[in-house]
């Protein structure tokens, strides 16, 4: 059967069953639009898996192994991982290995995480005997983590980088080694070990609010410096040097130490006359600022005000409970939603954003995204539109910035600031969050006040400038559309 052009079909000879198929096509499209625009507004099935691990890890030598520490720690949230057992039908666990990247060890070899459940409905892990022997001459690695669910794997992830070192160093830090320093506004951890035995090491933490010495749950803490002032903590961006003050804030709660004075530690005496940059590991004590014979201590599994008399102006004798270990620790979040996929397939590679750069403006823009792992099965969404999307390589996409319009009809008239959040979806289905967003800024042009008898031929000269300005406008958003699709077919 043969169907002729007609006006309103705009359909030239073909058959019927293509017709069907096309308008089939054009079904599922549309039906995939509308739940995918559902699924990216709510939140309610996603996955989010976190890992934190320490900056720099010590190296072992010789058939001695020395743990990292702070272990890495794996936190496993979000209601979609209920979904994803009762998709599968049974009662499924989730199981997890982690290893040091480009590693000969097996999946045997590697750590197997014991999955804990916390009081806060989350999941709990950490690898407790990793380490990195001197065999491995790689001065940065990364870790690795695979999760299951059951026999379904969900996918592979990796840490950020870590830096590996011999031992911490005790020498004045320069700018060379400032990757070595501890930055204001840079995420630590503390941890106390009583006579230097592994087995006594406890780690600063934050249980119901307070603060507590734990033997297995660390914390990452905000350290902020702040100017010496006793009313107000002044902030300031720069390397965290002893004898300056220092705040510490929970990065999960936002619960505060008060402002305390670090002081750098040598044989177990506080170092009062010292104003060198705080490098990793480091052995330090925190004196109270408002209480400057009070040390922060640890008590058994208490943290508690110790009371060190002062009889030296440049030292003071501390007792082992206040002498802590400062490290910086990294945080990487991966947060997905399955769904909508069609197939349980690993969610890796996962696309990790590093940065944005916009080309152009107006009514055409052009956004670059930079970071890894992308593929050419990837889409990049605003809000929830679908934006026109190139792959350029495994570290870079480009698409156009859909209008502002698709967003809101009258924003022109109210002249506001529109933020909507950036998302990338795989072709399947899965919705990979993003911590960016893009902000519309609209431009404001003040339309000059006519006023007198000039007035009727000033306005048409500018209606005329107009439909002249918004011809350019057209020609220039068509031209630029016909260059990025030429350049996506090249």
């Amino acid at each position: 059967i043969k169907l002729k052009q007609t006006p309103d079909t705009g359909l030239r000879d073909l058959p019927i069953t293509h017709i069907f198929k096309h308008q089939r096509k054009l079904t599922l499209s549309l039906l995939f639009a509308i739940t995918t625009r559902e699924a990216l507004r709510d939140s309610h099935t996603d996955q989010n898996i976190t890992i934190l691990h320490a900056k720099v890890a010590q190296k072992s030598y010789g058939n001695e192994k020395r743990f990292f520490c702070p272990p890495p720690c794996v936190y496993i949230s979000g209601p979609g991982w209920r979904l994803m057992q009762d998709n599968l039908k049974g009662e499924v666990s989730v199981r997890g290995y982690m290893c040091l990247d480009c590693s000969s060890q097996s999946q045997s070899d590697a750590f197997k995480l014991v999955f804990d459940e916390q009081p806060d409905s989350r999941l709990f892990a950490c690898a407790k005997s990793l380490y990195i022997s001197d065999q491995d001459k790689r001065k940065h690695f990364r870790l690795l983590l695979r999760l299951f669910l059951g026999r379904q794997e969900v996918g592979s992830f990796h840490s950020r980088l870590i830096k590996v070192i011999s031992k911490p160093s005790q020498k004045r830090q320069s700018m060379k080694n400032a990757d070595l320093c501890i930055s204001s506004c840079s995420r630590v951890a503390l941890f106390n070990r009583l006579r230097s035995q592994t087995v006594s090491t406890r780690y600063l933490s934050v249980e119901g609010g307070a603060f507590v010495a734990s033997a297995r749950h660390w914390t990452a803490f905000t350290i902020t410096m702040g100017m010496e002032q006793r009313v107000d903590f002044a902030l300031t961006e720069s390397f965290v040097c002893y004898g300056c003050v220092v705040q510490l804030v929970c990065t999960e709660t936002g619960v505060t130490l008060p402002p305390m004075v670090i002081r750098k530690v040598n044989k177990q005496h506080a170092i009062l006359d010292v104003d060198e940059p705080v490098s990793q590991l480091h052995k330090c004590a925190f004196q109270f600022r408002d209480s400057p014979q009070s040390y922060l201590c640890l008590s058994n599994d208490n943290i508690i005000q110790y009371h060190c008399p002062t009889r030296d102006p440049s030292r003071v004798v501390l007792n082992d409970g206040s002498c802590w270990t400062i490290i910086g620790v990294e945080s990487v979040e991966f947060s997905f939603n399955q769904s909508l996929a069609h197939a349980q397939s690993p969610v890796s590679p996962f696309p990790i954003i590093s940065s944005l750069e916009v080309n152009g403006g107006g009514h055409v823009a052009m956004l670059e995204i930079h970071g890894e792992n992308f593929t050419p099965h990837v889409k990049v969404w605003f809000g929830s539109h679908e934006a026109e999307t190139m792959f350029k390589s495994p570290k870079s996409l480009v698409c156009v910035v859909p209008d502002v319009s698709v967003f809101s009809e009258g924003w022109r008239c109210f002249r506001r600031t529109i933020t909507v959040p950036l998302s990338v979806i795989r072709l399947d289905g899965l919705i990979y969050r993003t911590a960016y967003s893009f902000t519309y800024t609209p431009e404001l042009q003040l339309a000059p006040v006519l006023r007198g008898p000039e007035q009727g031929r000033r306005q048409e000269g500018a209606q005329g400038a107009q439909e002249g300005d918004d011809l350019l406008e057209t020609i220039h958003q068509e031209f630029t559309r016909a260059n990025f699709h030429l350049f996506m077919q090249s």
